[in-house]
């Protein structure tokens, strides 16, 4: 009888030294730049991609994307997982004309920083926002959206709790039609709260500035507050919250803020459970000051400056007692 131990064992160390394959990680870090060609390896500081789409289908989920050279860097981008697109001082690095569109998964965070995106007068959304965790926009430039009746440099409308960061950011020259403009948050039916900050942010020549719109919501509240902004010269209106007395809250809290020269009402509340809270503005050269319409909130905590409107100055629908 053969003793088969020896084989045994030698069967297991050929087994044990054998590599297996083990598949390439995506890398946290993405270049682009002028001079990069776009391919499914493109990324590395020497290689990189040509395109914010390729470098973003590149990248790991969470990893950034950063520019090395100014330049122009696609037409569109698709974003749909965790990512940051950076460009911290390389000049100009832009998309255009048919901006960004956001609709990532559950818990995931977008950032954008330092990016020009044109819609070169014909593109639809500058930045459209379906579906994420949260959206990080600083230092941004988002203009020239004006498709034929249409046209906004955000439309913000997420079926998932969301958050938007917006900050140092100018938007201006978007919107060709009555309902067009700056930027649009409609609420979606059951999704219960989305939440904004804008702060030190600039509308400017829009059709209306800011729109949020919560007659469709079921439920919840959309919260937002705007800090040391400035709405000039959009054709419509500065800010308006629209709301329904079936739907859930419009709740703006509006900081330290100019309104001058819009064509419109500088701050519109609009509908029951549409409120504004006013604090320390100054509201001027307007169609009309302040109005509040079909049971919409206006509360002034009385230390406003609201003058030399074109039309009505207006007046607030209640006073709130500083602390």
């Amino acid at each position: 009888m053969y003793n088969t131990k020896p084989f045994i064992l030698v069967a297991a160390a050929v087994f044990v030294i054998v590599p297996t394959a083990v598949p390439a990680l995506a890398a946290t870090k993405v270049w682009v730049s002028n001079t990069g060609a776009d391919s499914g390896a493109c990324g590395a500081v020497t290689s990189s991609c040509a395109t914010f789409q390729q470098a973003h289908n590149n990248v790991a989920a969470g990893g950034e994307i950063g520019v090395l050279t100014p330049g122009d860097y696609g037409t569109f981008v698709a974003i749909m997982k965790s990512v940051s697109i950076t460009n911290d001082g390389a000049g100009e690095a832009g998309v255009a004309p048919d901006g960004i569109t956001i609709n990532a998964g559950v818990g995931d965070v977008v950032g954008l920083r330092g990016l020009i995106i044109d819609g070169a007068s014909t593109g639809d959304i500058g930045i459209e926002v379906t579906a994420v965790s949260a959206l990080h926009v600083q230092n941004c430039v988002i203009r020239n959206f004006e498709a034929v009746g249409f046209g906004y440099g955000i439309r913000f409308h997420p079926i998932t709790d969301t958050q938007l960061f917006l900050s140092d950011t100018l938007i201006y020259n978007n919107g060709s039609g009555a309902n067009s403009g700056g930027i649009w948050v409609l609420g979606h039916k059951a999704i219960p709260n989305h939440k904004l900050v804008l702060n030190r942010v600039q509308f400017e020549n829009n059709v209306f500035g800011l729109k949020v719109d919560g007659s469709s919501l079921s439920g919840g509240t959309i919260r937002v507050i705007v800090r040391d902004s400035v709405f000039s010269g959009n054709a419509g209106d500065g800010i308006i919250a629209t709301n329904s007395a079936s739907a859930a809250g419009v709740v703006f809290m509006v900081d330290g803020s100019s309104f001058v020269n819009n064509g419109g009402n500088g701050v519109l509340a609009n509908g029951q459970r549409a409120t504004i809270l006013l604090n320390d503005n100054v509201i001027t050269g307007n169609g009309t000051g302040i109005s509040a319409i079909s049971g919409g909130q206006l509360i002034s905590y009385g230390n406003n400056k609201n003058n030399n409107n074109v039309g009505p100055e207006g007046t607030p629908t209640s006073l709130f007692s500083q602390m």
